[in-house]
């Protein structure tokens, strides 16, 4: 059995975590922290798992991560750059969620995250965990960084064109929409039911964290940098992400079976049949990522549609694919569910 511990139990990411691998036939939870709720039983707190989860919240300092194989991090930002290297100097595997090791240019993530780095000398050796990508690279390494959620669906669905080079890559343009559950479970007016409900707007449209991750994981795959137009919006739903992405074709292809023949053997990715329009409520609850791509009246723009739950396959989902693939287990296990509809 695997030992697992998860640090920050108490967001929406971190009882995603808990709910999958309440499942997982090879993971044994022995720690789930909270600094705020230590001692309060999980179930408690989150009925849902009752009969599945069988402990309490305890405090970081006293919940023995070091005797772990794997440990979580579904904490805020910086939190898992201050712990990460005593659990590897104590030979455990670390899978941040948060986004401390994604970045691997140490200036543009101070910059992005208004913070200095704590041990900017793992970042070169962090392994980003995305496996339609890296998944060789996942499987020896001791510190992946969970990749973000618009991240997630915005890479996989343009990397078949950029990988081909048929597109032009100096003008990308992302339009992505996203439900509340994306900003975290905390108090915040914009998020309130009032305020989200029966509206829809854009922000972040100056610039959004998840713009340099997009842009070096595109750039890897086109082996130049890329010109990318990234552009969040906030939907009234709790979960989901639906990306719609627009390039101009360079060179005439049958799009449909490159994006068929480039997922073909990736258990999390589903390329919809020709015109086909995927909807977030397909992939609800499931580590799933569905893609179709249309080339309106003919002409030279590609438009790729890209849905996630941003909980699982844009986090928790991935994590645990993840930790999968670092142990040597089949890819879905614990992963095999069904959407929830409606």
């Amino acid at each position: 059995m695997i030992k697992v511990g998860i640090v920050g139990g108490t967001g929406y990411t971190g009882v995603e975590l808990l709910r999958l691998l309440a499942r997982h036939p090879q993971v044994q939870l022995t720690a789930i922290t909270s600094r705020a709720d230590a001692g309060t039983r999980v179930d408690a707190m989150f009925p849902s798992l009752r009969g599945y989860v069988d402990l309490c919240f305890s405090h970081p300092d006293q919940s023995q991560l070091d005797q772990c194989d794997a440990v979580f991090f579904a904490t805020p930002n910086g939190i898992a750059m201050q712990q990460a290297r005593a659990l590897l100097d104590a030979g455990v595997r670390v899978i941040d969620l948060a986004a401390d090791f994604r970045i691997k240019d140490i200036p543009t993530w101070e910059k992005w995250y208004g913070m200095a780095h704590a041990c900017p000398e793992l970042v070169a050796e962090a392994v980003y965990g995305l496996p339609e990508v890296n998944r060789e690279a996942i499987k020896t390494a001791r510190l992946v960084a969970n990749p973000g959620c618009y991240p997630t669906a915005v890479q996989l669905g343009f990397l078949p064109l950029i990988e081909a080079g048929l597109v032009d890559t100096s003008n990308l343009i992302a339009d992505a929409k996203s439900g509340v559950s994306g900003a975290g479970r905390k108090a915040e007016i914009g998020t309130l039911l009032a305020e989200a409900a029966d509206s829809f707007k854009a922000y972040g449209v100056p610039g959004h964290r998840h713009l340099p991750e997009i842009k070096q994981g595109l750039a890897r795959a086109a082996g130049n940098e890329v010109g990318l137009t990234f552009v969040p919006h906030l939907t009234p739903m709790i979960r989901g992400i639906h990306a719609t992405l627009y390039s101009r074709i360079k060179t005439d292809a049958d799009l449909q079976a490159l994006f068929e023949q480039r997922y073909a053997s990736e258990p999390f990715v589903d390329v919809l049949p020709a015109g086909s329009h995927p909807e977030t409520r397909s992939v609800r609850g499931a580590n799933t990522c569905r893609i179709a791509v249309h080339r309106p009246q003919g002409g030279d723009t590609v438009v790729v549609l890209s849905v996630i739950d941003n909980l699982v396959k844009g986090a928790a989902g991935q994590a645990v694919h993840n930790l999968n693939l670092m142990f040597g287990l089949p890819e879905a296990t614990a992963l095999d569910v069904v959407p929830l509809l409606p």
